[in-house]
């Protein structure tokens, strides 16, 4: 059975390796996209961990900071400081935005953080921490940028002092943190123009440029031009408190929505990713239908090619199971190469896509039998064919 289908290999090699090839790129396009949505995934996860917090305490009946817009004022941090089972509390805000760096557009999170606080960066592999107020930055190593690189952000600009790994956003994006006051004039305060423009309205209206009210005006402009808001606060519990009893208390007093690790990876992964997994999902399917169809047309081409020396081994006695071995075998031939080709090419060409590609062993098992069961299933045809000959057509 065996030699019956090697030699009928050789005999077209040239075609089945070159099919082989083919089927690979394509199993190793479907193993990227599997190790795009893995990606998504830990992406998710290293970002929870990263913040090292046990709690979100976000804008009441919302699901942010990362599933949508929440908006908090900064002194709320004080006031969570203080309820039963807290360790550590702290604000942070983030903006997914372009920055500019020596004439390139980089697309980071601006992070916003309070320095050793929950939020801020737990390690860094290069450089220091951030110890001034403003204008010093920390920067993850998938930004591209080096020690003392100047990034504009906005207005200002930026050097950046640290160094650190692994810290992205739900989407995959590097993270660039920045001290809190500055995320909060980058993110909700107005640019020049647009001050001046409320300046003259707010001079305008009588309700706030009253005669004998000396004062009253200015107090409303820079009421206008000043932050007082972050997206979330950060919550650590002390030991001995679960994150639920640290929670519920201040859902109920503090009126704001508390979403604990658990909620939170569930609204990550479960929610915010999920049509992206739909997606990809559709695409392994289209891709898994692509694989059976070019392999159920190689075997059968390959099968009616020599249908007549398939008729001669039926008229020297040669048994069905044998015949259909052989094709069985030429088709999961094919599979092995095609996954062996596939999985160096996805090993190969993950690292240079932009977001994270993780391949996993797990999958690459699964992927294989996948691609033996389909191989196998694909060869049906082209037995059903071969055992449907007539062993006449050897003399015919």
């Amino acid at each position: 059975m065996i030699s019956l289908a090697g030699r009928d290999i050789l005999h077209g090699w040239s075609k089945y390796v070159l099919t082989g090839l083919g089927l690979g790129l394509l199993i190793g396009v479907t193993l990227t996209m599997a190790g795009v949505y893995r990606g998504m995934v830990d992406d998710a996860h290293a970002l929870l961990a990263n913040s090292r917090a046990d709690l979100w305490v976000v804008q009441k009946d919302t699901q942010g900071p990362y599933a949508e817009s929440s908006s908090l004022k900064d002194d709320v941090v004080r006031s969570v400081r203080g309820m039963p089972g807290v360790a550590a509390a702290a604000n942070v805000a983030y903006l997914t935005m372009q920055v500019q760096q020596g004439g390139r557009d980089s697309r980071v999170m601006v992070v916003g953080m309070e320095p050793g606080m929950p939020g801020a960066p737990g390690y860094l592999v290069a450089g220091r921490h951030i110890t001034r107020n403003h204008y010093e930055a920390v920067a993850d190593v998938k930004t591209g940028f080096a020690l003392g690189d100047v990034v504009r952000i906005r207005r200002h600009e930026y050097t950046v002092v640290g160094l650190t790994r692994r810290m992205v956003s739900s989407g995959g994006d590097p993270m660039l943190f920045v001290p809190m006051k500055d995320a909060q004039e980058t993110q909700f305060l107005k640019d020049n123009d647009a001050i001046v423009n409320d300046r003259a309205r707010t001079a305008a209206n009588p309700a706030f440029n009253r005669p004998g009210s000396p004062g009253l005006l200015e107090a409303v402009q820079a009421l206008q031009t000043s932050s007082r808001s972050v997206n979330a606060v950060l919550v650590q519990a002390a030991p001995g408190f679960t994150a639920e009893q640290v929670a519920e208390p201040i859902r109920r007093w503090k009126h704001l929505s508390v979403h604990t690790r658990d909620q939170m990876e569930d609204i990550l992964i479960v929610k915010l990713i999920a049509n992206s997994a739909k997606q990809i999902g559709m695409f392994l399917v289209i891709l898994a239908v692509v694989s059976a169809a070019i392999v159920a047309f190689i075997i059968y081409t390959m099968t009616m090619g020599k249908l007549r020396e398939i008729a001669v081994l039926k008229l020297i006695g040669t048994r069905d199971r044998t015949i259909a071995g052989m094709i069985l075998q030429q088709a999961l031939g094919l599979g092995l190469i095609g996954f062996a080709v596939g999985k160096v090419a996805a090993t190969l060409w993950a690292p240079a896509f932009p977001k994270f590609v993780l391949l996993l062993p797990g999958d690459s098992v699964t992927g294989l039998v996948l691609t033996l069961v389909i191989c196998a299933l694909a060869s049906t045809l082209a037995i059903r064919v071969a055992l449907k000959v007539d062993p006449g057509a050897a003399i015919g």
